[in-house]
């Protein structure tokens, strides 16, 4: 099966690094504490802390391959190839909102970066594919439940 690359900016690169050691220091050596601990209270068939630590456990380890799976097929952005004349990946692109008349910056991102708190859309959500490889000035349909959204691209920067 052919692995999708995932997009990703240095930061995000070093995050995913840095949970993923979390993950396999500190977090594996707690959850094997609590499982001694939970074998210390006996009888494994009636044993609900030892059957928490069993399930925290597995899920650790699904995470871990998940994080290094992506930490294997990342492709890093270099910001040096990113430019302003079109949207791309990296980019931050300030809209108009034409049904709302707002102003909205978004920082394009794939989509293992991706926080709506701090406006870093993916590029294979509607509105961030439908940016890509567009132009300053340029008009962008986005269709949501809501219906067609227009979109006019003030500016694109780093």
């Amino acid at each position: 099966m052919e692995e999708k690359e995932v997009l990703l900016t240095q930061e995000g690169f070093n995050n995913l690094e840095k949970e993923l050691n979390y993950l396999r220091t500190e977090k594996r050596a707690e959850i094997a504490e609590r499982i001694k601990v939970a074998l210390g209270f006996g009888d494994l068939s009636e044993n609900s802390e030892y059957d928490e630590a069993k399930t925290a456990q597995a899920e650790n380890e699904v995470k871990i391959a998940e994080l290094e799976n992506k930490v294997r097929h990342a492709k890093i952005i270099d910001e040096k190839e990113i430019d302003t004349e079109t949207v791309q990946v990296g980019n931050i692109v300030k809209v108009l909102d034409m049904e709302f008349d707002e102003k909205i910056e978004y920082t394009i991102v794939g989509s293992t970066e991706v926080n709506l708190l701090e406006n870093k859309i993916s590029n294979e959500s509607p509105l961030g594919a439908a940016l890509l490889g567009a132009k300053k000035n340029k008009v962008v349909e986005v269709t949501a439940p809501a219906g067609v959204m227009k979109y006019k691209i003030l500016s694109i920067k780093k």
